[in-house]
């Protein structure tokens, strides 16, 4: 792959503002690269912003996997899992099915699992960077996770199934009994077990994390822009960035960081993403009785995580493949007010709707890397839930590429040319 620079970059495009577009913009600002951050829409209603806010550095195993495939038919919406395959977007979710079944395959997972161990091994350490960096390292929380379990059968099967995981950099061990009852006292369920996972983090406040970034990356020169890219034009082996209004613009860098919109920005050029719109649903309360250093608690019986932030409590969840100009499906909010109803949760005030989309590629690898379509074209999009987690890593792989410097981390399962 040609990841040499082959003279210095003055200017570039980051096309897409969600949290990878954001972290690629500050790495290249930083190397006194005078970058542009095109966004369709100012307001932060990307996966990015919308997210359980944790930062998952065990989630190593790709859900590409022979056993995520086995669960699908137990997890499925209609029989009271997350996982919806709903019939108006059959014409997105069966081809990617197929392909996601080719990925499980035990040796293409083997390959991706090793590559996920290795990035997200360097994820948390990108995180203080980046927090620190911007001034704001009192948003980034490492005290871990919970999950727990509402069954004796289902904390003991559950149990089982962590340990016999590969969770990378991550570890757990059994809730305490103080643990436990912190978390029991604010539902009316009994918690029958539960494990608590040390060595992830947690964003305290996703807006506050927004506002740092933007400006951190502003202080440094940066600059925004809100509009929407119709395509990317390549002539003479470079590629520029055409607006909807059909205006221009041109750098000596573009990097397409536009999550779902990804694909359709490079099929034209010939580099193949076949990415879904996995949708994924949250409510959340503004006020709440939730304390504020209880780390994020998973529901696994209910595959739906609770956090506390400091705007306020959410319950996230769902699994939803599809359009991503579909319309929202109010049965998935639905089934998360029962959920927090039945639990009892303290969401005062019911909590308000949001409905996101996770950029997904078949392999649950995200594609980071060089195009091979335009010398100055680099890529980071598709991933899926480890948007948030990959976020910074994934600004320090693209500000290397930019510099010609080796990456932090090996990028060659990444290349969009797998597929």
């Amino acid at each position: 792959m040609p990841n040499e620079k082959k003279q210095p970059s003055e200017t570039a495009i980051v096309v897409g503002g969600g949290i990878v577009g954001m972290c690629c913009g500050l790495n290249l600002q930083r190397r006194a690269i005078n970058t542009l951050v095109i966004d369709p829409v100012s307001v932060r209603r990307a996966a990015s912003w919308g997210n359980a806010g944790h930062i998952a550095v065990e989630q190593v195993e790709p859900l590409a996997s022979p056993a995520a495939v086995r669960s699908f038919p137990r997890r499925l919406f209609w029989r009271g899992g997350a996982l919806a395959l709903p019939l108006r977007g059959i014409a997105a979710w069966l081809p990617f099915s197929l392909r996601l079944l080719a990925a499980s395959r035990p040796a293409s997972y083997a390959k991706g699992k090793a590559a996920l161990r290795q990035i997200l091994a360097e994820s948390l350490p990108a995180w203080r960077r980046l927090t620190e960096g911007v001034g704001a390292r009192e948003l980034l929380l490492e005290d871990g996770h919970f999950i727990v379990w509402e069954t004796p059968e289902t904390a003991a099967a559950g149990r089982a199934a962590w340990a016999g995981a590969d969770t990378g950099t991550a570890s757990f061990r059994d809730a305490t009994e103080e643990e436990l009852r912190r978390i029991a006292v604010q539902t009316k369920v009994p918690v029958a077990g539960g494990i608590r996972f040390l060595g992830t983090g947690q964003v305290a406040d996703l807006g506050a994390l927004a506002e740092s970034v933007d400006a951190g990356f502003e202080a440094l020169g940066g600059r925004q822009l809100w509009a929407a890219v119709r395509r990317i034009d390549v002539s003479d082996g470079r590629a520029s960035v055409v607006l909807d209004n059909g205006e221009r613009l041109e750098a000596d860098l573009v990097v397409v960081a536009a999550g779902v919109e990804s694909a359709r920005l490079l099929a034209p050029l010939g580099d193949r993403a076949p990415i879904i719109a996995e949708r994924g649903y949250h409510i959340q309360s503004e006020e709440s009785d939730w304390p504020l250093d209880l780390a994020p608690v998973v529901f696994e019986d209910r595959s739906m995580i609770v956090t506390r932030f400091r705007s306020g409590l959410r319950a996230a969840s769902f699994v939803e493949f599809g359009h991503a100009a579909s319309p929202p499906d109010p049965r998935k909010w639905a089934r998360l007010r029962a959920h927090v109803a039945a639990l009892g949760l303290p969401f005062n005030g019911g909590g308000k709707e949001w409905m996101g989309v996770r950029p997904t590629l078949p392999d649950y690898l995200p594609a980071i890397g060089r195009s091979r379509r335009a010398s100055n074209l680099l890529y980071a999009f598709g991933h899926q839930h480890l948007g948030l987690t990959l976020g910074p890593i994934t600004g320090e792989a693209i500000g290397a590429l930019a510099a010609g410097e080796a990456p932090p981390v090996d990028l060659s399962p990444f290349d969009i040319q797998r597929f």
